[in-house]
């Protein structure tokens, strides 16, 4: 433990109350009389498609953040500084494009899964490729989630590691098998509410404790931490403009346009307009929190400018920074840690619930209905209780697996969006061949992803195997002249990298030129990476192998029939001009649309060349 901070009595009561009311939701929503219970597998993972925007706004914007946002960003800020604010161009450009791709075209569809789509689209070879990339992907970030704010805050606060951890994945198995969706979605909005609550206690205490915010802008301008803008168009950089603005976007669109989590809860609304109003409204939840998150780390700047913590051996590590800042703020203020800590775990319950929710629908939207065909003969009943038995076995699975992820290090940001990077980019250069290349077909994306997963995997490895030395420089200044009877010559470095780094990295003299140049690539550039190979060889492939005749236009992006309206002055399709909102009161026919079978888009669409 970093320092002797302990819990008192009210840091545990305000953290068990947390719990209580998340678990309290999941028991309203199982076992409320009337229109709020679950009837069918539908009510259970979509809330029957009637719940408003506002609510799944704030569970987009809770789940995407998780313990990142309380741990991750204010201790990047006071190594890097603000410029990971650009990170909010980013997600921008990221709600455009879903709005104008992703939501038209899965809302028009009417389905519970997106993977089904892909099955429409390319056949079942690639459906199970995606599939399997995503579960592979939920099932280790879950448990990852759930591990690394765990071991910070137990580090600093005392809290027993693996006790915080059962416990967290208990509660949150045991609501979301409870209450379905609409209990995700609804303790979602109220851990959003703590994590807000927590950061601006912080930075709000912190303030007093300076003097004023003003002081703490001064203090971090003259550490150089103030500097937003950074136009280096150096790749090995991970916070310029260019990296945020392009390199994230990509991983950060598969997230939120292809990735069943998010998406799940866009078709949980009640029209399409809805949807799009709700990642608007995410939109903004998540630019406020992020912004919150980062003068944080200006105020621990402020607070340690004159004795770094990690050159001081008060910790070991950049993720014990924000939790050690808190109980220093605070000890002596009992309830306000433990709120801290709430907010933190409340970040991790809305991303655990919201996995395993995921994980619920995609295995039997993808597995149980197609391969099992007794499946339609079952009960409604007997089908809810399937799969809410789904939903407790993943949550079990991610409380097993927090173990594993702590090989991956202990820097929350660094690991999280390296793995993204590496599953998610092929992922999205399958959705992008299948929503926007009408000629695209399936062989040409089987055999694009495995592309893409190959390169990206290649890259990521290599680059955990040889750490890019650009990253070390990257690192501000920070100063030990104010701490008292400090040993700097024995100080612990910033832990940048992780155990199975060490145990596997060679020699500084033995790195090969590539360690330098493609291992050393940002890990935001990972996902582009991985998607335009993808894209590029399954258009490639797809030519080489005759594309694509039998197409049905309702399986293409709404936008791509307005682009090809206006380039060949072509009628524009009914069922895309005409039916918004009322597709969930007259869904479309899973087999091909009879609007959009003899269209004169998709006269002009076969007609064209990739």
């Amino acid at each position: 433990m970093a320092e002797n901070y302990v819990f008192h009595a009210w840091d545990y009561v305000v953290f068990a109350s947390v719990l209580l009311v998340s678990t309290a939701i999941g028991l309203f929503y199982a076992f409320k009389p009337g229109g709020a219970r679950q009837k069918t597998t539908e009510d259970f993972l979509l809330g029957n498609r009637q719940i408003s925007a506002y609510p799944i706004a704030f569970s987009l914007a809770a789940s995407f953040m998780s313990a990142v946002a309380l741990i991750g960003y204010p201790a990047e800020v006071y190594n890097t500084g603000l410029n990971i604010l650009m990170l909010n161009v980013a997600r921008v450009f990221t709600t455009i494009t879903v709005c104008l791709v992703y939501i038209p075209l899965f809302y028009r569809l009417n389905i519970i899964s997106t993977y089904e789509y892909i099955n429409r689209r390319f056949g079942q070879v690639v459906r199970y490729q995606i599939v399997f990339s995503f579960m592979v992907y939920m099932v280790f970030y879950l448990g990852f989630v759930t591990y690394a704010p765990s071991f910070a805050l137990s580090q600093v606060t005392g809290m027993e590691l693996w006790i915080s951890v059962v416990i967290t994945g208990l509660v949150c198995t045991l609501y979301t098998t409870l209450g379905g969706i609409k209990a995700v979605v609804w303790t979602d909005a109220f851990q959003l509410c703590i994590m807000v609550i927590s950061l601006l206690a912080v930075l709000i205490k912190g303030s007093i404790h300076v003097g004023s915010f003003g002081k703490i802008w001064n203090i971090a301008k003259n550490g150089g931490r103030t500097n937003i803008f950074d136009f280096d168009p150096d790749p090995r950089k991970r916070y310029t403009f260019w990296t945020a603005c392009f390199g994230a976007l990509f991983g950060w669109i598969s997230l939120y346009g292809c990735n069943q989590v998010q998406v799940q809860r866009y078709l949980a609304c009640k029209s399409e307009k809805e949807a799009k109003k709700a990642i608007i409204l995410n939109l903004i939840s998540i630019c406020v929190l992020f912004t919150i998150s980062c003068l944080c780390g200006l105020v621990m700047y402020a607070v340690y400018e004159n004795c770094d913590p990690i050159k001081a051996n008060r910790v070991n590590s950049t993720d014990e920074l924000t939790p050690l800042l808190v109980m220093e703020l605070f000890h002596q203020m009992p309830g306000f840690p433990g709120l801290f800590v709430a907010g933190a775990y409340s970040g991790t319950l809305s991303t655990i619930s919201s996995g395993i929710s995921s994980l619920a629908a995609v295995c039997i939207e993808d597995f149980i209905k197609p391969i099992w065909k007794p499946w339609g003969e079952l009960s409604n009943r007997k089908k809810i209780l399937t799969s809410k038995l789904l939903a407790m076995t993943f949550g079990l699975v991610t409380i097993g697996l927090t173990g594993i992820s702590s090989l991956m290090g202990r820097n929350i940001i660094q690991a999280t969006l390296t793995f993204e990077g590496m599953i998610l980019g092929p992922i999205l250069g399958v959705f992008t061949l299948a929503a926007l290349f009408p000629k695209s077909n399936g062989k040409g994306a089987c055999v694009g992803w495995f592309v893409g997963v190959a390169l990206s995997t290649w890259i990521g490895i290599g680059g955990l195997i040889y750490p890019p030395s650009s990253e070390f420089k990257e690192l501000l200044e920070t100063s030990t002249a104010g701490c008292m009877e400090i040993n700097t010559t024995t100080s612990t470095p910033v832990n940048v990298t992780s155990p199975l780094t060490t145990i596997i990295f060679t020699k500084q003299e033995e790195r090969p030129n590539i360690a330098e140049t493609i291992y050393s690539v940002s890990f935001f550039y990972y996902s582009p990476i991985a998607w335009l190979s993808t894209l590029i060889v399954g258009l490639v492939v797809s030519m080489l192998t005759g594309g694509n005749e039998n197409l049905d236009p309702c399986l293409i992006a709404p936008i791509v029939h307005t682009v090809y309206k206006y380039i060949f002055k072509t009628k524009p399709i009914p069922s895309i001009a005409e039916t918004n909102d009322n597709l969930i009161q007259h869904p479309m026919p899973k087999e091909s649309s009879k609007d959009c079978e003899n269209s004169s888009v998709l006269t002009a669409i076969q007609s064209t060349k990739l």
